[in-house]
């Protein structure tokens, strides 16, 4: 039986919708466009896709907590209540 993390498969899909662009000699920004307001820079391209990636997983999280609607990325809605069974299924 395979694990599956919902949020981490989630913010997965979400980096490979990134779009990256090159300001100038030592300058990348980046930003996904389904998330509205994750941008990331950085001196080098890597270093901007670890920034966007930290910045995603923040985005998420304060989402998330204040109940705000997040976009549905790769069928996975993490706006659904979660479903939990009752302690006599365990």
């Amino acid at each position: 039986m395979t694990k599956h993390y919902i949020l981490s498969e989630y913010i997965e899909q979400a980096m490979e919708q990134a779009v990256y662009d090159k300001l100038g000699k030592n300058s990348f920004s980046g930003r996904i466009p389904s998330c509205k307001g994750v941008i990331a820079f950085g001196n080098t391209l890597r270093i901007c896709q670890d920034e966007l990636r930290s910045v995603l997983e923040d985005w998420i999280l304060v989402g998330l907590k204040l109940g705000h609607s997040l976009p549905v990325i790769a069928g996975i809605d993490l706006n659904k209540e979660p479903i939990r069974e009752s302690m006599d299924a365990l």
